[in-house]
């Protein structure tokens, strides 16, 4: 849905789009690091699940009398609320997550944990491309406060159980309110190291899906001109496409790198697959053009990036936070999974412009694409082998 109104406004509307969600997380970052810092852990995750989904709910008039706002407010204002919404609960779920395995557990059970995540994903654009059909849809976000509500009971009964049988069970206030005040996350992106080298490697592979959604959503417009229902389906079999991908990788190779190598080799082995796909992409000659009649190549680096950012890096990354302190854990954490990425998305909106300007056609931003596949790779491989000697340990 978000990026069917993303196309309906035009790709020359994104950076609105995310200078208003920048604007939006910078607010909510400093919110989220008061509340984890008086309320408990118990309190804190169905409260941010509960909190989106009356956003959901109150959604549902907008997408139904079209005379409230126009097309374009519309469009504004649900794009920044779904970019928040996807950082917010996806970072606050994986914090969580950290907070009550052990870096051994995170190794072996969180690649088969992010399987749930990518289950739903795969379950979601199958749902829009059905109902999509024969319903509005405003009635999809019913669809989705449903399911979010199913979470906050999965949340209730799994706190309960990590008081019982977690690794941390035994420490003390392990599921306490985290000392500390509203600006400790936005603090750290600066004075942490772990977080500092993070937030780069981010930046770094963020920039290239970023570029490759523009380029997407400019071919979704030439392809499918005025014809929303067919451009919400294309944007879900792209979600489709990715979400295959992602589950194959985490069978076959994620769980397997990550308990024999960690996660250096993880982050080492993704951004080889991604040199070789920009590079690949890079000598393409129409961008538009089909591959077997389905996907254009710039789609197919925008799936590929996703299924490996979500099905290997997420997971990999998320292991090297059980090592850190719970500090950093949530209020670190939080402020890079929300605010960097999206200072990222800007970054990487401004930069197209300028490339476009000196004539910078898909080739190029392929080699550009590889060349930060390859910084990346390399941050996340140093910054791993740091972690896991223990140079960030929890004390």
């Amino acid at each position: 849905m978000r990026d069917q109104l993303a196309v309906e406004v035009g790709s020359e509307q994104l950076p609105w789009f995310f200078s208003a969600t920048f604007v939006a997380t910078l607010m909510l970052t400093p919110l989220f690091s008061w509340l984890v810092s008086i309320w408990p852990r118990r309190v804190i995750l169905p409260l941010v699940y509960l909190f989106f989904i009356g956003c959901q709910l109150a959604f549902i008039p907008l997408f139904n009398y079209h005379d409230w706002l126009s097309v374009r407010t519309l469009g504004i204002v649900f794009f920044v609320y779904v970019s928040v919404f996807n950082l917010f609960v996806v970072s606050v779920f994986w914090s969580f997550m950290t907070d009550i395995w052990s870096d051994d557990q995170a190794r072996r059970l969180f690649p088969i944990i992010a399987l749930g995540g990518t289950a739903g994903a795969i379950l979601g654009p199958v749902i829009t491309s059905t109902l999509v059909e024969i319903a509005e849809l405003s009635f999809l976000l019913v669809v989705s406060a449903t399911l979010l509500f199913v979470a906050v009971v999965c949340i209730l009964f799994l706190g309960n159980w990590a008081n019982r049988y977690g690794s941390n069970r035994f420490v003390a206030n392990n599921a306490a309110a985290i000392e500390g005040g509203m600006l400790d996350g936005l603090k750290q992106i600066f004075s942490n190291p772990f977080i500092r080298m993070i937030s780069v490697m981010m930046l770094l592979s963020d920039a290239i899906g970023t570029i490759a959604y523009v380029l997407v959503t400019d071919y979704s417009g030439k392809a499918f001109p005025h014809d929303v229902i067919a451009q919400t389906r294309f944007a879900a079999e792209m979600d489709l496409s990715a979400n295959i991908l992602q589950i194959f990788v985490q069978l076959t190779l994620t769980r397997w790198l990550l308990v024999r190598y960690g996660a250096g080799l993880v982050f080492l082995f993704c951004a080889g697959i991604v040199i070789l796909t920009c590079l690949a992409t890079a000598f393409v000659y129409n961008p538009y053009a089909t591959i077997i009649g389905v996907m254009p190549p710039v789609a197919l680096v925008m799936i590929i990036t996703r299924s490996l950012s979500h099905g290997m890096i997420l997971p990999a990354r998320e292991t090297l936070y059980t090592l850190v302190p719970r500090s950093v854990r949530y209020k670190g954490k939080n402020a890079v999974d929300t605010v960097v990425w999206r200072a990222g998305d800007i970054l990487s909106i401004l930069s197209i412009k300028g490339f476009r300007s000196l004539g910078v056609n898909l080739a190029g931003f392929g080699l550009i694409w590889a060349a930060l596949a390859a910084l990346a790779g390399f941050i996340g491989w140093r910054l791993a082998n740091r972690v896991e000697q223990g140079e960030f340990k929890e004390t």
